[in-house]
């Protein structure tokens, strides 16, 4: 009698269904701030968040930081079962290396494996933490001469032999230093330094000061080799990043389209080191872009550490 009576609730739809729990009802682990100041001995806190609705127990965490790093304990074990909605935090030491000269950041890992809580068995938190200074801009990261004078080509090394754009024919294009270029959606500038001198970043993986909201992060740019691609970083303002790979053809005898890219000038010729010359070929610059998350604000950029990718701008869109 009473199965039927359940059965019967289930088809009028008055017998609940159990409900899953919330994104937000979950076991968080979080990893308090920690001493760069290195060399020394850095005490790190580690707080285990009870959000499921069960009792949490058996709990254990473990912590590590960079590579080559030291940490102690390996793990700490929580006797105390945890609550719905209640915490408990365990410390561990980590062994600070002597801080670099440049900007760096530093990733910290903590993981807790428990019964209960929100059924997972475990869970994982990261913190980013950065230390040093970044560079003011891309122009601050400029490093290569990529344009120069047909009366004066000895500057240029583009490609590492000492090969580079012709201003004269990159004006024809409408490319003139500070002309805006207009590139999958976004405004961007063509460097606006003089010809021969330091024009484009390329390599060093060096991250710069960079502020914009948006759904795409825009470069303008070219490839020295065949295999000009390197991995981008986005740090947002709200302490998170993000990566992705970009990549730019070659600035000649490659697909306009290799790596995604999109063809934004092509030009007739090139300088050498002993003047302009291979007029019959075109020597190209094009926009590529990474994926941003438009409800949060880019704070900083690091670049492709891949010195045959060379970035002249960077916009979102």
């Amino acid at each position: 009698m009473r199965s039927r009576l359940l059965l019967l609730l289930a088809v009028l739809g008055l017998l609940a269904a159990p409900v899953p729990a919330s994104a937000s009802a979950a076991v968080a682990v979080t990893i308090g701030a920690v001493d760069l100041d290195g060399p020394a001995v850095s005490t790190v806190e580690v707080t285990v968040t009870n959000g499921g609705s069960a009792r949490l127990s058996r709990l254990s965490v473990s912590f590590a930081g960079p590579i080559g790093w030291t940490s102690y304990p390996a793990s700490r074990s929580v006797k105390e079962a945890l609550a719905p909605g209640a915490s408990a935090t365990v410390e561990f030491l980590i062994h600070v290396p002597e801080k670099p000269a440049s900007f760096t950041v530093r990733k910290f890992t903590a993981t807790a494996s428990y019964r209960g809580g929100d059924g997972a068995g475990t869970a994982t938190g990261t913190r980013l933490e950065r230390s040093g200074a970044p560079l003011a801009g891309l122009a601050a990261a400029y490093n290569n001469v990529g344009v120069t004078a047909e009366s004066n080509p000895t500057p240029g090394n583009f490609d590492g032999e000492g090969n580079s754009f012709s201003s004269a024919r990159l004006a024809e294009k409408g490319l003139t230093p500070g002309a805006a270029v207009t590139a999958l959606g976004a405004t961007l500038r063509w460097p606006s330094v003089p010809v021969g001198t330091p024009d484009n970043a390329a390599g060093g993986g060096r991250t710069i000061e960079f502020t914009g909201q948006g759904s795409r992060l825009v470069f303008l740019g070219s490839g020295s080799s065949f295999a000009a691609t390197g991995t981008v970083t986005v740090w947002y303002s709200d302490g998170t990043a993000a990566s992705a790979t970009l990549g730019f053809p070659n600035w000649s005898f490659q697909d306009a389209g290799a790596h995604g890219a999109t063809l934004v000038a092509a030009t007739a010729g090139r300088n050498r080191p002993t003047g302009y010359g291979d007029a019959a070929y075109e020597y190209r610059v094009f926009a590529n872009s990474i994926p941003l998350d438009p409800a949060k604000t880019v704070e900083l950029v690091t670049l492709p550490g891949n010195g045959a990718v060379h970035v002249f701008d960077l916009a979102t869109a």
